[in-house]
């Protein structure tokens, strides 16, 4: 073959093994771009926050009652526990006893009866219709009506310090000092830190001690 013509051929071949490298780079780019990333494992999802239950709120509000001194604070826990007590958890039970306590502001007493009737048809078990219905019987002097609910109230939640504060009333009120004192005393036991209720307490006892001299 003449010098010419091999040069020709050699020059043909590298220019076609030159147009094959690019190629098969591009192919193997593609196929690299092709496989899907390397990722590390999903981590599982953080379990949700656990809130507090009703019963966890107030054991956890009469605990802090126990223990608080200051009649300032310890009123501001008290108020807590109101809140707690005074949501039924149904809309229809809140607003009948809205309506209720209207009734009393405007001194429509049977009526205002008739609504509390109707929130301890409805929820049974809901501790603040039976404590306001009692203090309705009371304000009516009604005490025997009132000291059934207070003890409907009581049975519910033996913590209730305004139905504790109400039997003590009817007590002394009967010329029961004794059981008074008693009520009182577990009064106290629950929210120490009340002024009025350590005053009735301190008179009763006098008045007892003075009886048996």
């Amino acid at each position: 073959m003449p010098a010419t013509s091999r040069h020709l051929s050699l020059v043909v071949a590298l220019l076609a093994m030159s147009s094959i490298a690019p190629v098969q780079a591009a192919e193997t780019a593609q196929a690299g771009e092709a496989l899907p990333p390397v990722t590390a494992p999903a981590q599982p999802p953080a379990e949700p926050e656990k809130l507090p239950t009703r019963a966890e709120k107030l054991d956890t509000l009469f605990a802090a009652l126990k223990r608080e001194r200051d009649v300032e604070k310890a009123r501001g826990i008290a108020d807590q526990i109101r809140a707690e007590w005074q949501d039924s958890g149904s809309a229809t039970v809140n607003l009948l006893m809205q309506w209720a306590a209207k009734a009393v502001a405007d001194n429509k007493q049977p009526s205002a009866l008739d609504l509390y009737d109707q929130v301890i048809a409805l929820a049974p078990d809901y501790v603040e219709g039976w404590n306001q219905r009692a203090t309705l019987h009371y304000q009516m002097s009604n005490y025997r009506k009132s000291m059934s609910d207070i003890n409907r109230v009581l049975a519910l939640e033996p913590r209730h310090f305004g139905a504790l504060a109400g039997m003590a009333a009817i007590l002394e009120a009967s010329g029961k000092d004794e059981l008074a004192l008693r009520a009182w005393e577990q009064f106290l036991a629950v929210y120490p830190a009340e002024r009025k209720a350590q005053e009735q307490l301190g008179e009763l006892e006098e008045k007892l001690a003075g009886n048996r001299t």
